[in-house]
């Protein structure tokens, strides 16, 4: 089943940072921390007109298998405050299932476009375990804090409110809020790390 994918986020100055995390642990629960690293793919195509890609796709190197990941942006549903996404995710268990992947990918003309990593910290909200809240270290590019809800579409409405909920709760003002991507960050920022794992004879 694919999930929509209800955020919101926040750019912090990495000195908010402790005083937003004391108000989170009021009304949240610190369930994990860890550190998250991306591989990002898009065609070489958008690579020649030096353009942002409009469709990518993501693989996650995990302890004993990987996980892709691509959305969908839903944006007639989006709100100043809030964006929605339809994510589609499934996981390969062994290092041969991915060069297999990525050989045919590399066919079909991808490449690897940018690298993305984090360290967070997230938090479960103790009136609805769903909302999932996170303190983000961005590699190149700072703190933020984002806001989570996964659902069916026939309860977006109930994400909305529990997200807004949540930024009222943690004294969050609109004009807080950045709903740019990651990518579209480091893109913009002209970040070129890559793990390369296409163009150099998939070694994984």
């Amino acid at each position: 089943m694919a999930w929509l994918e209800v955020e919101t986020k926040v750019k912090l100055d990495k000195s908010e940072v402790p005083a937003l995390r004391e108000k989170i642990k009021k009304i949240a629960k610190l369930v994990k921390k860890g550190k998250k690293e991306d591989d990002y793919f898009a065609l070489k195509s958008w690579f020649r007109k030096n353009a942002y890609p409009r469709k990518a796709f993501r693989i996650r190197a995990m302890k004993d298998e990987f996980e892709v990941n691509f959305k969908k942006w839903l944006t007639k549903y989006w709100t100043k405050d809030i964006v929605v996404k339809q994510e589609f995710e499934f996981k390969l268990k062994g290092k041969d299932e991915v060069k297999n992947l990525l050989a045919l990918f590399k066919d079909l003309g991808f490449s690897e476009w940018i690298k993305k990593i984090k360290r967070n910290e997230t938090y479960q909200y103790n009136k609805d375990k769903r909302v999932s809240i996170e303190i983000n270290n961005v590699k190149h590019l700072g703190y933020f804090m984002e806001i989570e809800y996964l659902c069916k579409m026939s309860e977006l409405e109930k994400a909305r409110k529990r997200i807004r909920e949540v930024l009222k709760l943690l004294d969050i003002r609109p004009e807080q809020i950045d709903n740019t991507g990651y990518t579209k960050m480091l893109w913009y920022k002209g970040v070129k790390e890559k793990r390369r794992f296409i163009d150099n004879d998939i070694k994984i």
